[in-house]
């Protein structure tokens, strides 16, 4: 047998070993074997391997359980908003450092270089199926979202434009909460967010607040639940404190699916749980229906 004949049946072997191991949920532990990084992974939901270039024209849902996966801003942005419509605002900011914390500012070059953004939040005008809007999305891949003084100033000028422009707003959240670097800056940004909130109301525009997974902390105590109509995708951690850290306070167990957002909209903290295929048009449906003379 020659060398040509040797490696092409090495190959067919190595990549039925690979099949079975992916059948298997095993496939990280096989090594050198030529797999590109982040082809597969598992569904963090049913714990089954899903193809990632599959689950991505899939509108990053697994096929397999329906788990909605967290999206960046800009995915989410080209997925709800008409092409060609979408221009950003309130670009140039700089975040600091107020609270001088030894590597924050390392911290934050990293996230900026890996998601390509200056913050954990995008905003700008855009239509949905031809809705004018203001759309405002948080971004979880960057610093988990947190809220800092940028991030708050940021969602305060998404809604002074929606006041300017007199048009509804439209906002993703996804976030752990206040950004521990920035310690009372962050938790002042609580309030700012929420003023913002009412002066919008106050003018007598619509506001839909999306909650997707995870929403938590002092975004969820500030402007993610002050919404006019409050939306949440399936299966979102949407609260306060975690789970875990409210058992070991009240030191009981707490109901099935508690904080998640099915549970929420039976206790009516959540309007209405929407299938992420069908947000867009849901979207669309409720800013024709709220819709005034801008």
């Amino acid at each position: 047998m020659n060398s040509i004949s040797k490696t092409l049946n090495k190959r067919k072997k190595l990549k039925k070993n690979l099949k079975n191991k992916i059948s298997e949920g095993t496939y990280n532990k096989v090594k050198n074997l030529d797999v590109p990084k982040g082809l597969y992974e598992k569904c963090p939901s049913c714990d089954k391997t899903i193809n990632m270039k599959k689950n991505i024209e899939n509108d990053y849902i697994c096929n397999h359980c329906g788990n909605h996966f967290r999206m960046r801003a800009i995915d989410r942005i080209k997925y709800i908003i008409d092409e060609d419509t979408f221009a950003e605002k309130g670009l140039g900011f700089i975040t600091l450092n107020p609270l001088f914390q030894d590597g924050y500012e390392e911290k934050l070059a990293k996230y900026k270089k890996a998601t390509n953004l200056d913050e954990a939040y995008i905003y700008g005008f855009g239509q949905i199926f031809g809705q004018p809007c203001v759309i405002g999305v948080m971004d979880s891949y960057f610093l988990m979202g947190s809220m800092g003084s940028v991030v708050g100033e940021k969602v305060t000028k998404s809604f002074e434009y929606a006041i300017y422009k007199k048009l509804p707003i439209v906002i993703f959240t996804a976030s752990g909460g206040a950004r521990m670097q920035e310690g009372i800056f962050s938790l002042m940004q609580m309030a700012k967010t929420s003023s913002a909130v009412a002066s919008h109301s106050n003018m007598g525009l619509l506001y839909i607040s999306v909650l997707t997974h995870p929403t938590t902390g002092g975004v969820t105590a500030s402007f993610a639940t002050l919404g006019d109509i409050i939306l949440a995708e399936p299966n979102a951690l949407v609260g306060f404190a975690g789970p875990r850290v409210i058992e070991q306070t009240i030191n009981q167990k707490l109901p099935e699916g508690f904080q998640r957002s099915e549970f929420l909209e039976e206790k009516g903290f959540v309007d209405k749980v929407i299938h992420r295929k069908d947000l867009k048009r849901s979207l669309a449906k409720l800013l024709a229906l709220h819709r005034r003379s801008y």
